[in-house]
């Protein structure tokens, strides 16, 4: 009978000395869509209600540089009044680089001159590779005419209004 009292009392000391489990806390990892959306910190941030290609007041501090169209494309929507759109693929000179389109009102011959330039900062270190574009450019509807569409000093387009 002393053994059983013994590994009994062995059994009782024992369980006391292990360590009760514990819950272990739950570590959440935040996902994508849980991240704050941030620009890094020489990006311009666009103003609120301005599409991304459109002059910016930041590019007062900005440097102006080139683009590489490859293709233009005037569309004319069918639409009452008609509403004309143009699309400009091509690249950036670095990714560093943000696209700007600067569109002006007619002139006094029906000409709309499209300006497509990129800004970038002059204190920014960036990888020397091109960075392709897709942009649409919605120009809006015109009194009735005949309009010619300039982009960067070619033509690139007309349309009846």
């Amino acid at each position: 009978m002393k053994p059983t009292i013994t590994l009994f009392l062995f059994a009782i000391l024992f369980t006391a000395c292990v360590p009760q489990a514990t819950e272990l806390p739950v570590i959440i990892q935040p996902t994508q869509a849980d991240l704050p959306v941030t620009n890094k910190p020489d990006q311009p941030e666009p103003t609120a209600g301005l599409p991304a290609y459109m002059p910016q007041p930041i590019d007062a501090g900005l440097s102006r540089g080139n683009i590489y169209i490859d293709a233009v494309q005037v569309i004319v929507m069918e639409s009452y009044p008609v509403q004309i759109l143009v699309n400009l693929q091509g690249n950036l000179p670095t990714p560093c680089n943000h696209l700007r389109v600067d569109v002006a009102i007619p002139d006094d011959q029906n000409r709309i001159v499209v300006d497509a330039y990129s800004v970038h900062s002059e204190t920014e270190m960036c990888i020397q590779v091109l960075e392709p574009f897709d942009a649409s450019i919605p120009l809006g509807s015109f009194p009735p005419g005949h309009y010619t569409i300039w982009v960067n000093g070619s033509q690139a387009g007309q349309f009846d209004s």
